[in-house]
């Protein structure tokens, strides 16, 4: 069934956030902050890993840098398009929607969770890859082993963060859904180096989630999506 890895994707999000909810409800705001920490310490070494492996190689022994210029243009001619755009502003009025509609106005931790959660599990290659795969060959299995990461994630920060959290899983539905149904439209421009590029570009805005989670909104990590489609474009100049 074509759609199935999403449709997986998104119950275990929304499983793992229930039972963050429940075990939120247990403990005190204290360790509900310590969880916030840990999580955000979490994002960052997933989001560094990722970035370091696309910039990082082995030749004759020894460590060598590349990918530079393209992690450099990317984010900044990204970060350009996106403040022009006010990117932000969409996700903002999306999360004020769903607060409004879901009964959670007098939620005011709803938007920051929403928004923290959606920028965690939707950016990131294993999306655009297993999506790709399900619409073409019916492969669930990659966005399956990513719903399984997503619940984990999701499952701490609603535990700290709250309900906001579990409303990531429309993001990750309607961006999934929409790839897979034009995967064979994308499949010729989804090549190695243009995976390459979203997997390490994606990783640093992931690094800048985790950042928020430590320090609150250092990076507007939403007007900085365009990084990645740039980082894509790159590769296929």
């Amino acid at each position: 069934m074509v759609g199935l890895g999403t449709l997986i994707d998104v119950a275990l999000i929304i499983a793992g956030g229930a039972v963050g909810l429940v075990a939120g409800r247990l403990v005190k705001p204290c360790v509900q902050e310590g969880l916030l920490k840990t999580t955000g310490v979490a994002v960052l070494f997933i989001g560094l890993s990722g970035a370091l492996e696309g910039m990082l190689s082995v030749s004759d022994g020894a460590l060598v840098s590349g990918g530079t210029v393209v992690v450099v243009a990317s984010l900044a001619l990204g970060t350009l398009a996106g403040e022009l755009l006010d990117i932000a502003s969409w996700f903002e009025r999306l999360g004020a929607w769903l607060r409004r509609v879901s009964g959670n106005e007098k939620n005011e931790r709803f938007l920051d969770a929403f928004l923290t959660a959606t920028f965690t599990v939707c950016i990131g290659a294993m999306a655009v890859v297993g999506s790709i795969q399900d619409g073409i060959l019916g492969d669930w299995s990659t966005l399956a082993l990513k719903g399984v990461l997503d619940a984990l994630i999701i499952c701490a920060m609603a535990a700290s963060m709250g309900v906001g959290c579990l409303f990531s899983a429309l993001p990750v539905g309607v961006l999934q859904g929409a790839i897979t149904l034009l995967a064979r439209a994308l499949q010729p421009l989804m090549t190695e180096a243009a995976l390459a590029n979203l997997s390490t570009v994606g990783s640093i805005l992931i690094f800048c989630v985790g950042v928020n989670l430590i320090r609150g909104r250092t990076f507007n990590t939403a007007n900085m999506l365009p990084a990645v489609v740039v980082a894509v474009l790159m590769a296929l100049a």
